[in-house]
């Protein structure tokens, strides 16, 4: 049965906010206040309406926590601010104190996400954060993996700041064709919301900014590998595997480095599992939770 989503506007109608560093955050909870947290951590370029097909069923058994990044959708975007993966995952620390969350947390993140979810993997084995478990979606796990389209390369380039300035719906439309599923592209629709998260208090004027999380994770990926390689905190992939950015090869790669890998690959998936084929990413992730289950876990 195809997931009920959420309208942007509804979305957005339920968000609240508080300050981090100066700036305002937009956020979205759901579910019992004493049921197990799970953190949702959005992608580049778009922000957390991207969980919306996944929000309702997630809430149903567990406390559902997610933010616009800053810089992301319909939080602060500050011009001239050097933004930072390592700061995300502060906000990211800040939200939960912020939300009086204490124990263990579980991580549910995609793409520009999964490196925030990597950093707090790594802070969880510097006694700095408690995480119960981990779940990546389509992401730049390791950077030799990792394959930029065209825009992302140049959005890096000196031509950078004008093309964001430049960039347009039309723009998001044809890249974003490009990294789904042949068969499971954004409708015209979603396209108009993922523009509207863009477009909002000047978002691509920062986009030269925001991508310079890519040669961030090559100064962290010793840390970060490091961080996933040492175990003891649940981790599973979930892919797509056609995804031209970071599908069925990063997986590969995935396997190669990590020990028990536990990894799922979505077939004529892309880039945005959590939106193309929710009910498989929603079937995929509540069983990998069952299984962490006190009650499955054998004995002896």
């Amino acid at each position: 049965m195809a997931l009920a989503g959420i309208s942007l506007a509804d979305w957005r109608a339920q968000g609240k906010g508080f300050t981090f560093n100066g700036h305002a955050i937009r956020y979205w909870t759901a579910g019992a206040v004493d049921a197990e947290p799970l953190l949702l951590l959005h992608g580049f370029p778009t922000a957390s309406w991207d969980w919306h097909y996944l929000w309702q069923p997630l809430a149903q058994r567990y406390r559902v926590i997610a933010c616009d990044m800053l810089g992301f959708g319909f939080s602060a975007k500050p011009r001239g601010h050097a933004y930072s993966l390592l700061e995300q995952a502060d906000l990211q620390q800040a939200l939960l104190t912020h939300l009086r969350v204490e124990g263990p947390v579980h991580v549910l993140a995609h793409d520009y996400g999964d490196s925030v979810a990597q950093e707090l993997l790594a802070r969880h084995h510097e006694g700095r954060i408690h995480l119960a478990s981990c779940v990546f979606l389509n992401g730049g796990l390791f950077p030799e993996t990792h394959h930029p389209v065209l825009m992302q390369k140049l959005l890096l380039s000196p031509v950078g700041p004008l093309l964001g300035r430049l960039f347009s719906r039309a723009k998001l439309k044809a890249n974003l064709d490009k990294v789904f599923g042949a068969n499971t592209r954004a409708s015209d629709s979603e396209v108009d919301a993922f523009w509207t998260l863009m477009a909002h208090n000047q978002g691509p004027a920062v986009m030269h900014r925001l991508i310079r999380y890519m040669p961030e994770r090559r100064e962290q990926r010793e840390r970060w590998v490091t961080a996933m390689q040492k175990g003891g905190v649940p981790l599973r992939v979930i892919d797509g595997a056609v995804d031209p950015i970071s599908g069925a090869h990063m997986v590969a790669r995935y396997r190669e480095l990590i020990a028990n890998p536990d990894t799922v690959l979505l077939e004529g998936i892309g880039h945005y599992p959590q939106t193309e084929a929710p009910d498989q990413v929603l079937a995929h992730y509540l069983a990998f939770r069952q299984a962490l289950s006190p009650r499955n876990v054998a004995i002896g």
